[in-house]
């Protein structure tokens, strides 16, 4: 076998295995944020306590789901993006502990900078990843689309309207669809490729 051959036959190995973890990783992000989505809507507005630990759980779930996504692909240095989102997620874990001291118009002013920051960083992500992996397309309109959400959060935060968790559901709603809509277009690409 050529040593061209080998390092062709190689690469796709390691191609099929990033594109197997994607699938299963956006998979996952899908379905944890439809559950979410769930409790916020159907739980959070029965109980202060269901309320706020959703509020604790979301950016801790990202935070931890970045740095295992990086891990997997190359390491936290290799992915500076995710890496900086795992650290804002983590912070804005914090953040929200503190606002909701403060009540939720402080929550909702943290989850504006952080859905800002961290759509701006998954942004960042997909179009490093975009010449090596499909369907990234659909994780720009996300990270776009969290900016974006982040600034009307903002906004709303200064509101005199009381928010409550349910305000930040259809983000979360939308997040899901993106990362189940990127799930599904690599599971069609890989089929795809085995013909």
């Amino acid at each position: 076998m050529s040593d061209q051959l080998a390092n062709d036959l190689a690469h796709a190995e390691v191609t099929a295995g990033a594109d197997r973890w994607l699938r299963s990783y956006y998979a996952l992000r899908g379905a944890v944020s439809l559950v979410w989505v769930a409790a916020a809507v159907t739980l959070g507005p029965k109980s202060a306590m269901v309320a706020a630990t959703l509020l604790l759980v979301y950016p801790a779930w990202d935070a931890v789901a970045n740095a295992v996504d990086a891990r997997q692909n190359g390491g936290l240095r290799r992915n500076p993006t995710q890496l900086f989102n795992a650290v804002v997620s983590t912070l804005t874990t914090a953040a929200v502990g503190w606002a909701l001291t403060a009540g939720m118009h402080a929550v909702l002013a943290v989850f504006g900078v952080w859905a800002a920051l961290a759509g701006l960083l998954q942004l960042g992500t997909a179009v490093r990843r975009w010449r090596r992996v499909g369907a990234q397309w659909v994780m720009v309109l996300s990270g776009a689309q969290s900016a974006f959400a982040g600034a009307m959060f903002l906004r709303e935060a200064g509101a005199p309207a009381m928010p409550s968790v349910v305000d930040i559901a259809p983000y979360a709603a939308f997040g899901a669809f993106y990362f189940l809509v990127s799930a599904a277009l690599l599971t069609v690409a890989a089929a795809r490729r085995v013909r």
